[in-house]
């Protein structure tokens, strides 16, 4: 579904038209808006860095289509802290529009970045963080208990990593985790899905999640999760650290280890 309301857009492009360059990045919101019949959309995301356009550039183009009413707002997605601050640094040395949120993933396993090296930014700055995969492509639904189903993504053609991380020694140690997760999400008459996507929405800074769904029955599942939110109190968030064993560790890094850490976060 689709209203003139709420509205995000990503761009559908060929190899030659990639990028953050100003070209691409206001034609590909035209077209974008053309097929979806809209004459503008709440918020635009620059998915991926890139190094090969100048950050005033990417800046100033995001100000334009937001000075032409073809976006409201616009965003970050798999920016690093540092990059964020370079966009935002830009917009405020020549009075242009800063982003408001950087999009990252974060899930149960996927931790280090929302909540050790973006809360700097939130706090610097004031942005907001939309989160994908919560369910990190299904791995915390419980469906991988057993293995790999025939009819489950990791047995399609092409997603030969992601059966590669079920069936690998680490795999095997998350769905252990995630059997004892299991249980305790019996105690709150909900799913392990509803669960995991409760437990990020509990962080006070992912401000939205993003949410995928292969059905309607599995939407509402997805959505009751809100319901869910509530009842992790504090000592329940401190039975899920305990289960897990990966709650990151708030440290002072050096600079060269804040670099090091960047460039992985864009791989």
């Amino acid at each position: 579904f689709k209203t003139k309301k709420q509205n995000l857009a990503f761009f559908a492009r060929a190899e030659t038209e990639k990028g953050l360059s100003r070209k691409h990045i206001i034609e590909g919101l035209k077209s974008s808006l053309e097929r979806l019949q809209l004459d503008y959309v709440d918020i635009v995301f620059a998915n991926k860095p890139d190094s090969s356009v100048p950050m005033e550039e990417i800046v100033r183009a995001f100000t334009q289509v937001i000075n032409n009413n073809l976006c409201f707002y616009w965003g970050t997605s798999r920016w690093s802290p540092m990059e964020i601050m370079e966009a935002y640094s830009i917009a405020r040395q020549f009075n242009l529009i800063p982003p408001i949120c950087e999009q990252t993933e974060y899930h149960l396993f996927q931790r280090e970045k929302v909540e050790v090296f973006l809360p700097d930014v939130f706090k610097k700055i004031g942005i907001g963080t939309m989160t994908w995969s919560p369910l990190a492509c299904g791995l915390l639904t419980g469906k991988y208990d057993d293995g790999v189903p025939l009819h489950s993504r990791a047995a399609l053609k092409g997603y030969g990593w992601l059966k590669d991380k079920v069936l690998n020694d680490e795999g095997r140690k998350q769905q252990d985790k995630l059997r004892e997760l299991a249980i305790l999400a019996s105690k709150f008459d909900c799913t392990l899905a509803q669960l995991a996507i409760a437990w990020c929405l509990k962080n006070e800074n992912v401000h939205c999640v993003l949410l995928g769904a292969s059905s309607v029955e599995q939407l509402y599942e997805n959505l009751n999760s809100l319901h869910i939110v509530s009842k992790l109190t504090p000592s329940i968030m401190t039975d899920i650290d305990r289960i897990l064993g990966n709650k990151p560790n708030i440290y002072m890094l050096t600079k060269n280890e804040t670099f090091h850490h960047q460039q992985q976060i864009q791989r």
